[in-house]
């Protein structure tokens, strides 16, 4: 016969609330215990003259102290104290130093037999009360220390105290988790996958290359801009290899106090080589990474630099971490110590750049495994709609087409959705009820069909898509085109890309013979790309090979590195581009003025014009775009692709409003596109 188990008695946890109850309690039972009123004070003489003139009725000697309590009578009470009332329950009564016991049981027997004599008690001076109110309130004191000093300890509370300071706050995600990220759950970043493995490997089978001679890397930094899984891709590797992984951002070390930076960097490394082989993922570390000696305290001490210094001698210093890897990610290397980048500390940087066109396919078939959809939605034609998107981008974008879609009471998420999403993402949001004036919305139509027009007729400006003068985010009007994802970029395409952003203008002279302000987020973009082919790339035919951009980031920008002489012909080389591009814009939309017109009265009539629009006017578009060919050459269905000409693309070209909201090209001093 199997015995059951006895139910386990239920386990009463001490709670610190419990304490404060009973203090109070024990307060409010001493204030109803105690119904006699606050005694007074008096000499002894005056208590002997109370005594003798019978207004008190009643003594309590207390045996061992000397003192004597005096009940006095409502006559005497109403005389001695200004506060009596009269129907009060309170005994009035006064105290005072005897001169001892003898003394004072002699003036008791020398009272008259004719006056009446006072009730005289003898009582030890052992009342609990007394203890209590003379010794209760520094036992407080001393029970509220130990436990502020053990709440300061952190032994009664999870996060720590002040004594915790120190410590590391670093999240751990251990083996046994109940979710592990790997290398499935990232879409896309195949490059950088495929080089992050190998720290896999080394975790998961450090002697096939112990055995050979060689030595784990001590770490790998990740760098790439915001949004492109850079945290997410740390995370699969902890799951990949299956070991513990220590989370933390570079903010956590910097701290008010002085020295605590360092303590958290040696408690991180302690905990970590604890739990050996795992991983340490520092987020952002670029917070306590920055390059010393650049701090503006002007040789005060820096904490950030301590912190550095620590975190440098832990990860190869006088004592190794055998089996720490670290991780760190920052999407600003640029600025980092390089004593922190060298061999032996991060022996390796994997760049994480933004998804191509093929990674964006396979991070949108992830995002759209959570959503319903219809089959209208084309992965393929939703990446192309979204280049130079991150991964973080583009699961805004699967969010966003989800919210319109239940907006409008839909089932499915369809493709209308997402390009509605796509386009609210980028430009805003439409502003229909916007008032502008039939003057104002022929100038908008005439702008926005001069980059139409200019962009059809050159080689390497962006495929038109879309195009519309429906006021959205703090644009006037805006003009959808499918950027081409170059990795180099000639100085034909730049001279392309300028003269179509120069349309607008050009074609406000043109056919209206006044320019407006509406041109100058085009005007802005015009001049830092003519100046970055003067100044970075060296593409200038005054100044040519020549390269003024300090790529290490070590240039403190207080004086320019060329003469006042080179500085004015460099403002002469960038006006002379500009105006010969600007030249050449007015002359094809001469040329098509025909063609224009069409295109901009079209705009007035419907707001909104497709690809589909412009080719009934000029014709096919000569030139093929260099997406689709990659499209054609990765395809792995026959699928035809829905026609470009009702959708809309991912970078816009507003350019009716002196604040527009327009997706910039790359900064010029980013290197060669």
């Amino acid at each position: 016969m199997i015995q059951k188990p006895l139910p386990k008695k239920p386990v009463i946890k001490f709670s610190i609330y419990w304490m404060y109850a009973i203090i109070i309690l024990v307060l409010i039972g001493m204030l109803y215990m105690n119904q006699d009123g606050e005694p007074k004070k008096v000499n002894y003489s005056h208590f002997e003259e109370l005594v003798r003139d019978g207004s008190i009725n009643k003594i309590v000697v207390i045996i061992g102290s000397d003192i004597a309590e005096g009940y006095l009578t409502d006559k005497a009470a109403k005389k001695e104290f200004s506060d009596y009332k009269a129907d009060s329950h309170l005994k009035y009564k006064v105290t005072t130093y005897t001169p001892g016991a003898s003394k004072f049981q002699d003036m008791i027997d020398s009272l008259p037999a004719d006056k009446p004599r006072p009730v005289v008690e003898y009582e030890k001076s052992s009342d609990f009360s007394s203890y209590l109110w003379t010794f209760g309130p520094v036992i407080l004191l001393i029970a509220f220390w130990f436990w502020m000093m053990r709440r300061m300890g952190g032994k009664d509370s999870g996060s720590g105290g002040v004594f915790s300071v120190g410590k590391s706050k670093a999240k751990i995600f251990d083996k046994d988790g109940p979710k592990q990220v790997t290398f499935k759950d990232v879409a896309g970043l195949s490059e950088a996958k495929t080089e992050i493995e190998e720290i896999v490997e080394f975790l998961k089978n450090p002697q096939r290359y112990t055995n050979l001679g060689g030595k784990i890397p001590k770490g790998a930094l990740l760098v790439g801009p915001p949004g492109t899984g850079k945290t997410l891709l740390a995370k699969a590797v902890a799951g990949e290899a299956n070991v513990p992984f220590f989370s933390m951002s570079g903010s956590d070390f910097v701290e008010m106090f002085v020295g605590v930076g360092a303590s958290r960097v040696r408690d991180l490394f302690r905990q970590a080589k604890e739990k050996a082989p795992c991983i340490v993922f520092i987020d952002e570390i670029d917070a306590v990474g920055r390059a010393r000696g650049k701090n503006p305290n002007m040789g005060a001490n820096d904490e950030r630099e301590n912190t550095l210094n620590q975190l440098l001698t832990e990860m190869d210093g006088f004592g190794t971490n055998s089996g720490v890897i670290i991780l760190a990610a920052t999407n600003r290397a640029d600025i980092l110590d390089k004593a922190l980048l060298r061999a032996g500390r991060f022996d390796r940087q994997i760049y994480v750049n933004l998804p191509d066109l093929n990674d964006r396919v396979a991070i949108f078939n992830v995002h759209l495994q959570k959503i319903k959809t219809d089959s209208s939605v084309d992965v393929d034609l939703l990446a192309r709609q979204t280049p130079g998107f991150s991964g973080a981008d583009i699961a805004n974008v699967c969010n966003e087409a989800a919210l319109i879609a239940a907006r409008h009471d839909k089932e499915f998420v369809g493709r209308q959705d997402f390009i509605d999403a796509v386009d609210r993402i980028i430009g805003g949001l439409e502003k229909r009820s916007k008032i502008t004036t039939d003057e104002e919305k022929r100038s908008i139509a005439v702008h926005e069909a001069g980059h139409a027009t200019v962009s059809w007729f050159l080689r390497y400006a962006n495929p038109l898509i879309k195009v519309t003068i429906v006021p959205r985010g703090k644009a006037l009007g805006a003009a959808w085109y499918l950027p081409e994802e170059r990795q180099i970029t000639p100085t034909q395409a730049l001279l392309d890309e300028m003269c179509a952003t120069l349309g607008g203008r050009a074609a406000e002279e043109v056919f209206l013979g006044h320019i407006s302000t509406g041109a100058a987020n085009d005007l802005e973009r015009v001049t830092k790309q003519a100046y970055a082919m003067v100044v970075y790339y060296g593409m200038s035919d005054k100044l040519p090979n020549l390269s003024y951009y300090d790529s290490t980031g070590q240039d403190y920008g207080f004086s320019k590195p060329y003469s006042d002489d080179r500085a004015k012909m460099i403002d002469q080389e960038v006006s002379r581009i500009i105006n010969e591009q600007y030249e050449r814009a007015k002359t094809i939309l001469r040329e098509q003025a025909q063609g224009h017109g069409q295109l901009a009265e079209t705009l007035i009539q419907r707001e909104v014009i497709f690809t589909e629009d412009v080719e009934k006017i000029f014709g096919k578009r000569q030139w093929v775009s260099r997406t689709d060919e990659i499209l054609a050459a990765n395809a792995q269905n026959t699928k035809a692709l829905p026609p470009a000409s009702t959708e809309t693309t991912a970078e816009p070209e507003n350019s009716d409003s002196a604040n527009e909201n327009e997706t910039e090209t790359p900064p010029p001093f980013n290197g060669v596109k």
